[in-house]
């Protein structure tokens, strides 16, 4: 899976990783941080992440423009790392004056915005300039495929991480986390909390072994919290160095891909193309761009809808085997294993096999004798469920890098839009799995008096099965997706394009503000039906421009 691809991809995947650990550690938890530090309720909350997520992936429309035109696809990463290095500075410097912490995270969030528009869309071109070469041309998806299994890698520490450092700056005030008590504390601060409320609030705190007044509790945990989550933005600067630093030490194996059709190199490979080949590209990616939209929209609630489901209606602690799936050891180990499978099955030598079962059998070892001394029950946080999408990307990746190998030898590998298909069928199946596990709980605005959580807590399987479905969902889609803008669009306009990408999942991400709204004005079951309905209709139109999309762009 990875030989015989340019050192190039490795260097820019690296760098890329280290990038998505910071931003998805912050991601994490940023709702959470919004309404603990600032008592905003869920619209308030859906808008500034709706609007957020929409303008981190809008900006590499941008970020596309400038690199085509003048700066150059390396220049302009450079400048967009630096640039959300001083957003996510900004983000964690803790402050207790409401209004001025209001202006520094509204202006954190533009610069983290901007840079990431200037990074991001532009590196993926660089990964994409490297497989124009006929050498390697044949390996564009599998590359792709591999690239995104890196973002994923950053994105699976991250939750951990997330919760690590909430939970250590929580435990030095000897405080824990409880997801009743931040909603509870703004109510009694603003004079808003009802009778019932106010006692359970009263028993809450003293559940934290406080002998402080509750006005005085409720403001030191709001305070307390939210610093913790500060701490959890500052770890994306460290990520940042980290990124910043292998772009520029491994500069030599990506140059020579640093080009576009306008300033063109000795060895760039530039397609010349008619101009009504360059309208029909254009007119199949718009088509693409059209349907991911509803996509990212209904993937991108694992931030927002998803974590309130987390946090108010999923159990707070695990016990039995479900506790090897919040152990990041056990987590990395199943990794292990899962690998050490794939190389047993790919190895051609009987020694690598034997290798391979050794790595397997010392995995699976390692697995029992940390579940043998687990502590009975674990506590978990709402973040840390976002740790099982990228989990399942980095274990599920082999497994459809072999699929689409094995088919494509046999000339029977599905097209990229024909992929986009299925994976809009299997969205709206995982989300109709959440629906059926949602049946019966109150909806969100029955909730209110008592801090939002509800008094029947589902199983965490529930959203683990979502992730998983999603997750299939998701490779049919987005590293597919991005490795066809990389191959159809035209020369002068790659970075456009690419932008033209992100700014379809900006569209989609702000939509995602609309679910948000949505919670709390029907049933729980209704909101996750509309993006059943959603994924389907797109399905539906992607599946009739099929035949149209497949005669363009092959």
């Amino acid at each position: 899976m990875f030989k015989e691809h340019p050192k190039g991809l490795f260097a820019l995947a690296l760098a890329n990783t280290g990038e998505r650990f910071g931003y998805y550690t912050m991601l994490a938890i940023f709702t959470l941080f919004l309404q603990a530090k600032f008592g905003f309720d869920t619209s308030q909350t859906s808008s500034y992440f709706s609007w957020f997520l929409g303008a981190v992936y809008l900006t590499p429309l941008l970020g596309g423009f400038l690199a085509d035109k003048w700066l150059g696809y390396g220049r302009t990463i450079m400048i967009g790392i630096i640039i959300m290095f001083a957003g996510y500075l900004l983000l964690a410097i803790p402050n207790n004056d409401r209004t001025f912490s209001l202006i520094a995270m509204v202006s954190a969030l533009a610069l983290i915005s901007l840079g990431t528009g200037l990074f991001k869309g532009n590196l993926q071109v660089l990964v994409g300039n490297l497989y124009d070469d006929p050498k390697y041309s044949s390996k564009r998806d599998l590359a792709f495929s591999l690239f995104y299994m890196c973002i994923n890698i950053g994105a699976f520490f991250a939750p951990s991480a997330a919760e690590w450092i909430t939970n250590y700056s929580l435990s030095q005030y000897h405080m824990v986390y409880d997801a009743h008590i931040p909603a509870l504390a703004h109510q009694l601060l603003n004079g808003t909390i009802s009778t019932d409320g106010l006692a359970q609030l009263t028993t809450l705190a003293a559940e934290q072994g406080t002998k402080l007044p509750l006005a005085d509790f409720s403001s030191l945990y709001i305070e307390k919290l939210s610093a913790a989550y500060n701490y959890g933005f500052g770890i994306a600067c460290i990520s940042l160095v980290i990124s910043i630093a292998i772009f520029v030490v491994f500069k030599k194996t990506y140059k020579h891909a640093d080009y576009n059709a306008n300033k063109p190199t000795a060895t760039s490979h530039v397609e010349e193309l008619t101009p009504k080949q360059t309208r029909e590209r254009i007119f199949a990616l718009l088509m693409v761009f059209a349907v991911v939209v509803f996509f990212w929209m209904s993937f991108h609630q694992n931030g927002l809808t998803m974590t309130f489901f987390a946090r108010d209606y999923t159990t707070g602690s695990v016990s039995g085997l479900d506790r090897i799936g919040f152990s990041l050891v056990t987590m990395v180990l199943l990794i292990a294993a899962v690998y050490s499978i794939t190389n047993i099955f790919q190895s051609k030598t009987g020694k690598g096999k034997a290798i391979s079962g050794l790595f397997l059998a010392a995995s699976l070892g390692a697995i029992a004798l940390v579940y043998a001394h687990m502590e009975p029950s674990i506590k978990i946080t709402p973040q840390i469920f976002q740790q099982f999408n990228p989990f399942f990307v980095i274990v599920l990746t082999p497994l459809f890098v072999g699929l689409f190998s094995w088919l494509a030898k046999k000339k029977k590998e599905p097209s990229a839009p024909r992929k986009i298909s299925f994976g809009m069928v299997i969205a709206a199946a995982g989300f109709a799995l959440l629906a059926f596990g949602s049946i019966g709980l109150l909806s969100p605005s029955d909730l209110k008096a008592s801090g939002g959580v509800s008094p029947t807590l589902v199983s965490p399987d529930w959203l683990i099965g979502t992730y998983l479905v999603l997750t299939f969902a998701e490779l049919f889609l987005s590293p597919m997706g991005i490795s066809f803008v990389s191959r159809v669009a035209p020369p002068k306009y790659k970075g456009l394009m690419m932008g033209g990408w992100f700014g379809a999942t900006a569209l989609g991400n702000k939509l995602t503000g609309v679910i948000g709204d949505l919670w709390g004005s029907m049933e729980l079951w209704m909101v996750w039906g509309v993006l059943v309905l959603c994924c389907l209709v797109s399905a539906i139109f992607m599946f009739a421009m099929l035949k149209k999309l497949e005669t363009i762009t092959k």
